[in-house]
């Protein structure tokens, strides 16, 4: 799967009328109904909606994890309709990482494997990841817990080595979907503060779809759906 190379000031993220809809029951439900939306490098911007807004359906939409979406997703400068599954891959692989509500580590790893793992398709050397997963771990405040298993590590601790995984690429686009849901709020206070320090602090750009206020407040821009539009 070859990589594919991309120009460092394009937007990273640009959706032009992008549109979803499902059939239920012989009804027809539009989930997303015409989003535009461009990320730019380097920013971190909060997706703002209720439960079942359609948050979720958006971030599969840029991340390129399900087909049936009408419109244009470009990531980074790349027309994603003119890829195939090979290439959307690819740009996956290349491009973006994820972080998701539950932590989804692997539970027979420890903490700097789970980091490791993910780096194995870049072809660096063993001693070169494991430096990068010390390197991202320990930024998180996890240097002492390195080679503890996730069944050692409490929900918050879990859920920053989910954050160092999904960086350990170094992504251009990182897609955060309620990824403090599952903590209770002085804990997801502060992973979120060390995932907005670690990935301003690895320049790339971030969406955090959440229906928290507070913690949208502390990102670059705030931007809202509601039944399928975004404002």
């Amino acid at each position: 799967m070859n990589k594919i190379d991309v120009s460092p000031t394009d937007a990273v993220v640009r959706l032009t009328d992008v549109t979803r809809s499902f059939e239920q029951g012989g009804v027809r439900i539009d989930v997303l109904r015409g989003v535009n939306l461009t990320v730019r490098p380097g920013e971190i911007v909060a997706l703002l909606g209720p439960s079942g807004s359609g948050k979720s359906t958006m971030l599969q939409a840029i991340g390129l994890l399900e087909g049936g979406f009408g419109g244009r997703i470009e990531i980074a400068g790349i027309d994603a309709s003119k890829l195939g599954k090979d290439q959307r891959a690819a740009v996956r692989r290349d491009h973006i990482g994820f972080v998701y509500q539950f932590h989804h580590l692997l539970p027979d790893f420890n903490a700097i494997e789970n980091v490791v793992l993910p780096q194995l398709i870049t072809g660096k050397p063993r001693a070169a990841r494991e430096e990068r997963a010390r390197e991202l771990l320990e930024a998180l405040g996890l240097g002492q817990r390195l080679d503890h298993r996730p069944s050692k590590l409490s929900g918050g601790e879990q859920q920053r080595v989910a954050v160092a995984r999904a960086l350990a690429n170094r992504p251009r686009m990182v897609l955060a979907d309620e990824p403090t849901g599952n903590l209770d709020e002085a804990t997801a206070d502060r992973v979120f503060a060390q995932f907005l320090q670690l990935v301003r602090g690895e320049g790339s750009a971030a969406l955090v779809a959440t229906h928290n206020e507070r913690l949208a407040a502390a990102m670059d821009r705030v931007v809202r759906l509601h039944d399928g539009v975004l404002t």
